[in-house]
C-alpha cells in the first residue's frame, strides 16, 4: 500500500534564482553563502552541474570548471518566501504530513490515492499546479512509496523532473542497485560499522536480521529501519528542540576581529530572540571562530569556547557571557573567516526554575520577570517594524553583515531570523 508522496525540489536555490531572473534561464548558476572566491556552492544548477561543479564545491574551482558560471549571493529570505507559498501549493492537494527541510515534504495519501495509479494522477496534477503557481523553473522530483523512506529514495532516482513508485511487492529488487552511502540516513560513520559487521552491499543489508542491525544502530533505529526498507510503516515523532545556533561566514571586509565580535553579538541576540519565541531558557553555550593567527600563516584554526550558567534567555545576560569568552582567547583569531553561536541544554519555559541569587547584571533594580517582559517587548517591536527597529549596540556594525541563513534541516522563521 502506497503511503506517501515524497516532493523534492530539484536545486532548489539556484532554481529560484532562475525564476526570478529570466536572464539566469539555462545558464550555468551556483548561488554561494558569501561572494568570495573561498567560499562554496551551496546549490548548483543542473547547467552548472553539467560542467562537473557540485554542491560543496569551492568557487574558485567552479570558475575554473566554468569560466562563464554565474554566481549569486544566495537570498535565505526569498527562499523561505517560496518555500511557504509552494507548501501552500501542495497542501491544497493533497495534505502535506511532514516539511522535511527547506526543499522537501512528505505528504500523505489516503483512501483511493494509495493505488499507483491514482498517486501517479496526483503527482501529475501538484507537478502542473506547481507550474502554474510558482514557474516554470521550479521543478520537482516525486517519490511514492509505502513510507517517508521509500519515497525519499524513490524521488533521488531520477532527477530532475522525475517520477519514480516504489510499491511493496517490488522489494528489494528495486532498492538493490543502490550503494549503502545512497540511503538515507546511512552516513561515513556509519557506513563504516556496517562494514565492519560483514555488510557492505544494500543487499546484505536486507539480508541482515534484525537484532545485528540494532546492534549497529545502537538503538531501536536499527530495528526501524529493518522494516522501513520493506515497506512498514513508520513515522517517527518529530524530536524536540535540542540547540538554538547561528552562524556566518564573513565577507573580506569583515575579516578582522572587531567585525567578528560584532558578528557573534548579532548572531547571538538573534539566537536568544528564538530562545524566547520557541520558549526555551538555555544553560550552555558554545562560541567559535575560524580563521587564521595571523595573515601568513596557511594554516587554519578554531578557536572555540563553552561556557555553562544558570538557565536564561537574556539576551544582555548571554552577551557578556560572549565578552568573557571573547576576551578568554577567540579574539586572539586575527584573520577571522567565520563566526558562529549554540545555545543548547533547553530547559522549556514550563520547567524554569528562577534563580534566586541572580546577578542584575546591567539592569539592577528590575526583577528577572520584568526583564523577560522587556525583552519579549523589544521582540515585538522588532517584528511589528521590521528587523533591527531595536537592538544592543555592540553589534551595530554587523547590522548588514549577519542575515539569515539556511538551516538545510529547518525552516528560518522570518519574523526572528531576518
Amino acid at each position: 500500500m502506497l503511503r506517501i508522496l515524497f516532493i523534492d525540489f530539484n536545486a532548489y536555490f539556484a532554481s529560484v534564482e532562475q525564476q526570478l531572473d529570466a536572464s539566469l534561464r539555462g545558464k550555468p548558476v551556483v548561488v554561494a553563502p558569501v561572494l568570495a572566491e573561498t567560499s562554496c556552492c551551496i546549490a548548483v544548477s543542473y547547467e552548472a552541474r553539467e560542467h562537473g561543479i557540485r554542491t560543496g564545491t569551492r568557487i574558485s574551482e567552479a570558475r575554473r570548471l566554468c569560466p562563464r558560471l554565474i554566481v549569486r549571493e544566495a537570498r535565505p529570505e526569498l527562499y523561505v518566501q517560496m518555500h511557504h507559498r509552494a507548501v501552500a501549493v501542495v497542501d491544497s492537494l493533497v495534505p502535506v504530513l511532514r516539511v522535511m527541510s527547506i526543499d522537501e515534504m512528505a505528504c500523505e495519501l489516503t483512501g483511493s490515492w494509495r493505488t499507483p495509479e491514482r498517486a501517479r494522477w496526483l503527482a501529475g496534477q501538484l507537478r502542473q499546479r506547481l507550474h502554474d503557481d510558482l514557474g516554470e523553473c521550479l521543478r520537482v522530483s516525486i517519490g511514492i512509496g509505502p513510507n517517508i523512506l521509500l519515497a525519499k529514495q524513490a524521488s533521488n532516482m531520477h532527477k530532475p523532473d522525475g517520477l519514480t513508485v516504489i510499491t511493496r511487492e517490488e522489494l528489494p529488487q528495486r532498492m538493490l542497485a543502490l550503494a549503502l552511502r545512497d540511503i538515507h540516513g546511512i552516513g561515513r560513520r556509519l557506513e563504516r560499522r556496517l562494514q565492519a559487521c560483514g555488510i557492505h552491499t544494500v543487499e546484505q543489508l536486507y539480508a541482515a536480521p534484525r537484532d545485528l542491525l540494532r546492534t549497529v544502530w545502537g538503538s531501536v533505529e536499527g530495528s526501524a529501519m529493518y522494516d522501513k526498507l520493506r515497506g512498514e510503516w513508520h513515522l517517527a515523532p518529530e524530536a524536540p528542540a535540542r540547540s538554538i545556533s547561528h552562524s556566518h561566514v564573513l565577507p573580506p571586509a569583515m575579516r578582522h576581529p572587531e567585525a567578528a565580535r560584532a558578528v557573534l553579538h548579532r548572531l547571538l541576540q538573534k539566537a536568544a530572540m528564538r530562545l524566547r519565541r520557541q520558549g526555551f531558557y538555555a544553560q550552555a553555550m558554545q562560541v567559535w571562530v575560524q580563521g587564521y593567527l595571523g595573515m601568513m600563516l596557511p594554516e587554519a584554526t578554531t578557536a572555540m569556547r563553552d561556557l555553562h550558567f544558570q538557565e536564561t534567555r537574556d539576551t544582555a545576560a548571554l552577551l557578556r557571557l560572549l565578552d568573557l569568552a571573547w576576551g578568554n582567547g577567540l579574539g586572539a583569531v586575527s584573520v577571522p573567516q567565520q563566526v558562529g553561536v549554540l545555545l543548547h541544554g533547553l530547559v522549556p519555559q514550563q520547567q524554569h526554575t528562577p534563580d534566586l541569587f541572580e546577578d542584575p547584571g546591567e539592569l539592577p533594580g528590575i526583577t528577572p520577570r520584568a526583564r523577560d517582559d522587556l525583552l519579549r517587548a523589544v521582540d515585538a517591536l522588532n517584528q511589528r517594524f521590521g528587523r533591527n527597529a531595536v537592538y544592543f549596540a555592540t553589534s551595530h556594525e554587523a547590522l548588514e553583515h549577519a542575515p539569515m541563513r539556511i538551516a538545510f534541516s529547518r525552516i528560518p522563521d522570518l519574523d526572528t531570523e531576518a
